[in-house]
């Protein structure tokens, strides 16, 4: 029986000599079992090895105190020390421990889940790695997997066309930079990494961000999003659903709109679409609360009140009407009452002017825009 977690061997005796524990647990290998060689009869030891102690230090004679939730305190009889354990796995630990318990209690030892006491290995008692960064191709593992206590993980200039499966894998992953590529495609299982929270792909071959990832759980996890110089030319309306998100590149690609919900993104802060081919902004800009917002190089088209773009149907269609109500009264929907086509003309609803909703009959107009209502700072 194994366990890996964290540990601190504290004595008792320290408080006699005005003494006191470090309070910080160091990683480690549990053991719970006999030397090699030992006859069946023998005692049941308790080894602790660290990456400093691989051969371990073993200790008999002991009772436990726990607690749930991967922290427990083994108090030892002789020696006169507590092994505080924390950070391991829960279930683990439980399974540890009730051994442990079994084995104090003088158990038959052939009906306990004992190991050999043998000296740990390196990757046992080394702390789980969190931050893996490669920048050439030739460093970029093929053969191992990553490791899955990883939560961020770079892998720039690997001329990789496209994510690695492997990294879907890694669920503690909070930063994934995959810039300087050569990947086209994003594949709707990236929003299936709960914890992210941010993703670089600058300067890849992206065409376009899919509408799986804008309905996945990265809608309560995204909050930096870098798609620079790729070759999108828009975003889908559902984008707007990335509510966390507080900082958004999308520099050097094809935008010809951004989407018209964009008011919708309340935590924006940071926002650059420079060197795009923005001819105007959607209304609902003007909903942002920007620090800085940076447009350079948009051909953006001077305003022309006198032609407007009409798109009026009257008497309005049942559809139309019912849409309207639909928004203006804020009635619940869903794809359980209503067609999922329906559901979807709801959702790119245009809003007008006044705040009343509008589907397919309005009067779209181009108008002048104050930024500096928007944005603290401004590049344009």
């Amino acid at each position: 029986m194994r366990l890996q977690c964290e540990v601190e061997v504290v004595s008792r005796l320290l408080p006699t000599c005005g003494l006191r524990g470090r309070g910080r647990g160091t990683r480690a290998l549990l053991s719970l079992g006999r030397p090699p060689g030992r006859a069946q009869g023998g005692g049941v030891y308790l080894m602790v090895c660290t990456a400093q102690d691989r051969v371990g230090a073993r200790y008999k004679r002991f009772f436990t105190r726990f607690v749930e939730e991967g922290k427990a305190t083994v108090r030892l009889r002789e020696p006169a020390v507590d092994v505080h354990l924390s950070k391991a796995n829960a279930s683990n630990l439980k399974t540890f421990l009730a051994a442990v318990r079994l084995a104090h209690q003088g158990t038959n030892t052939e009906a306990l889940p004992l190991s050999t006491l043998v000296p740990a290995k390196n990757s046992e008692v080394e702390k789980p790695k969190t931050k893996m960064i490669i920048t050439s191709r030739r460093d970029y593992p093929l053969t191992k997997n990553f490791p899955y206590s990883l939560e961020h993980l770079q892998a720039s200039y690997c001329k990789l066309a496209r994510i690695d499966m492997r990294v879907l894998c890694l669920k503690k992953l909070r930063k994934l930079d995959l810039s300087h590529n050569h990947i086209k495609q994003l594949p709707a299982t990236i929003g299936d990494l709960t914890c992210l929270q941010e993703l670089i792909l600058h300067n890849n071959h992206l065409e376009s961000f899919s509408e799986a990832l804008c309905n996945s759980t990265l809608q309560k996890s995204l909050q930096f999003l870098d798609l620079s110089q790729n070759k999108i030319k828009a975003l889908p309306i559902q984008f707007c659903q990335l509510q966390e998100l507080v900082n958004l590149k999308l520099d050097d690609n094809e935008l010809i709109r951004l989407p018209f919900k964009i008011g919708q993104l309340d935590h924006l802060r940071f926002l650059s679409a420079a060197r795009n081919k923005l001819p105007f902004l959607p209304s609902d800009f003007r909903k942002l609360c920007l620090e800085s917002l940076d447009l350079f190089g948009n051909p953006f088209e001077q305003p022309s009140l006198l032609v407007p773009n009409i798109q009026l149907q009257i008497p309005l269609t049942l559809l139309e009407c019912a849409a309207r109500a639909t928004i203006n009264y804020r009635i619940p929907y869903g794809c359980h009452p209503l067609p999922s086509h329906l559901c979807e003309d709801l959702e790119v609803a245009k809003t007008c002017q006044c705040g009343s909703a509008c589907l397919s009959s309005f009067i779209q107009i181009t108008v002048t825009m104050n930024l500096h209502h928007v944005a603290h700072t401004i590049v344009h």
